[in-house]
């Protein structure tokens, strides 16, 4: 079997060396244009990638061989897909890998926000020993909602377990509600919910879905977290929202200004006047698209692209 992959993104040596041991044959290119691997693509019957640039129409058309495309991570929106489907190319994800990663650091970002563990340790700090205003909330008692109840969902959902709390989800699959989480419709869980939890990908679908209408339509102030995609919140109405009381909190892993590379946020001169409250809002965890970025999940995510693309060959 000559199947040749490359790898166009650094990731756990695991996928490397196992993928060979099973006699794949593997390449990697860290550092060339996007038009330079273009230039050679068709060699490849596979390639790994993470999110160094987008597999539209034009890249695949020149991938006159690929057999299948491994993203090592949850979403697939870097992807043409269907584009790629049209091509009998098989498209390969591991949101399996990164889901308790995520469901742990969800859950860390709302008892640092109930608990206003980041505002207390930056006062002390400065030396300042404030108790009445540093006095936080309990997270029992209250209902949890998330949106999107898939890999990530569920797997927060579990973390929830030990709590006393009612945890609603809100999918537009239907019948996916568990032990863990009650599925309601729209209109219930914008009632009852005390705190949202985002994950869901990113599409037309889910594109700026968090908005001011959407916002509004909920009866109590409101907790927020995303771990999912930035693109998912319009951030302009987010803060218009926690400016007016109606929500309460944020704990964003994700940002609206992300690029497709995530680690040009801070290049661009211009910050915009939304993301500027958000950098001095005491009541707003920031994290730099981390939540599934663990060690652990580091190594996990390699194994499941691994076990995916030798079930595609040897199953």
């Amino acid at each position: 079997m000559d199947i040749k992959i490359l790898h166009i993104d650094s990731n756990h040596p695991v996928l490397w060396d196992q993928l060979q041991h099973s006699g794949f044959i593997n390449h990697s290119d860290f550092s060339s244009s996007k038009e330079e691997i273009e230039a050679k693509i068709q060699d490849y019957q596979g390639i790994v990638i993470r999110s160094r640039f987008k597999i539209d129409k034009e890249f695949l058309d020149k991938a006159a061989n690929l057999q299948f495309i491994a993203r090592v991570g949850a979403g697939l929106e870097s992807i043409d897909c269907d584009y790629a489907a049209s091509k009998n190319i098989t498209l390969i994800a591991a949101p399996e890998g990164n889901r308790n990663a995520v469901a742990e650091h969800t859950l860390g970002m709302i008892l640092s926000l109930f608990n206003k563990l980041n505002e207390a340790d930056s006062e002390i700090r400065a030396g300042h020993w404030n108790r009445e205003s540093n006095r936080g909330h309990e997270l029992d008692g209250k209902t949890v909602g998330i949106i999107g109840y898939g890999n990530m969902g569920k797997s927060f959902a579990k973390k929830l377990r030990g709590f006393d709390v009612e945890v609603l989800c809100y999918d537009i699959q239907e019948n996916v509600g568990d032990a863990n989480a009650k599925q309601v419709s729209l209109h219930e869980f914008q009632q009852k919910v005390d705190v949202i939890s985002l994950h869901i990908p990113w599409t037309p679908e889910t594109d700026k879905m968090v908005d001011s209408d959407f916002i509004n339509g909920f009866t109590k102030p409101f907790w927020i977290i995303n771990t999912s995609r930035g693109k998912n919140i319009v951030t302009a109405d987010l803060v218009t929202a926690m400016q007016s009381g109606k929500i309460l909190g944020a704990g964003l892993d994700v940002l609206e200004y992300e690029k497709l590379s995530f680690e040009t946020l801070f290049k661009d001169k211009h910050t915009p006047e939304a993301f500027q409250y958000l950098l001095k809002a005491k009541n707003v965890i920031l994290t730099p698209h981390i939540a599934g970025w663990t060690f652990e999940s580091h190594e996990r995510l390699a194994q499941v692209i691994v076990d995916k693309i030798k079930a595609k060959y040897f199953a």
